[in-house]
């Protein structure tokens, strides 16, 4: 496999060629790469935004458990803001706006959405699974967002919009098994 190295969009230093991927070295050489790939759950082979989907939940329960709801939701939009400066980055950085080990966008969305999710497993496995459907899936307008805006905010809003159709889904069934 060919590696190329050089520069990227904005002048970053391009490591690894779009196919090979980032390595652990790669996402160790600055904040933003490691913020971005979720502290390696994005290195994750076959299932990387899966494996940042699930680190969401350990994050998101350790910090319900000490911050108020207030500080807790105000902490998930700083994320956001963290990751649109993050994920940004690390896109130019790899030569692809929305590299697939690029999952930060997924752990604060679904942060997001276990702030909104009823308490319980059960919901939250529920939620877990229709999001990981919205995003994969990606249902208007999602894969419209997903494939015009190409930066840091581009590759946090597409992750955000399937988490309020999660959300939006959560709250049809709610009523009927709550």
């Amino acid at each position: 496999m060919v590696r190329r190295c050089g520069l990227g969009a904005g002048g970053s230093i391009i490591s690894a060629d779009a196919r090979a991927g980032p390595t652990a070295a790669f996402m160790l050489r600055h904040p933003a790469h490691l913020i971005a790939l979720g502290a390696g759950a994005g290195l994750v082979p076959g299932a990387p935004g899966t494996a940042g989907t699930l680190l969401a939940f350990p994050l998101y329960w350790a910090l319900a458990s000490v911050c108020t709801a207030p500080i807790l939701l105000g902490l998930i939009v700083l994320g956001f803001a963290l990751g649109v400066w993050a994920c940004g980055r690390t896109g130019r950085a790899l030569g692809v706006a929305d590299h697939g080990a690029i999952v930060w966008d997924e752990i604060i969305a679904f942060m997001l959405v276990l702030f909104f999710t009823p308490a319980g497993l059960l919901w939250q496995a529920f939620a877990f699974l229709l999001f990981r459907l919205f995003d994969i899936l990606k249902p208007p307008p999602i894969r419209y967002y997903d494939r015009t805006l190409k930066n840091g905010f581009g590759v946090m809003f597409d992750d955000l919009l399937a988490a309020a159709y999660t959300l939006l889904v959560l709250a049809v069934f709610k009523p009927m098994f709550g």
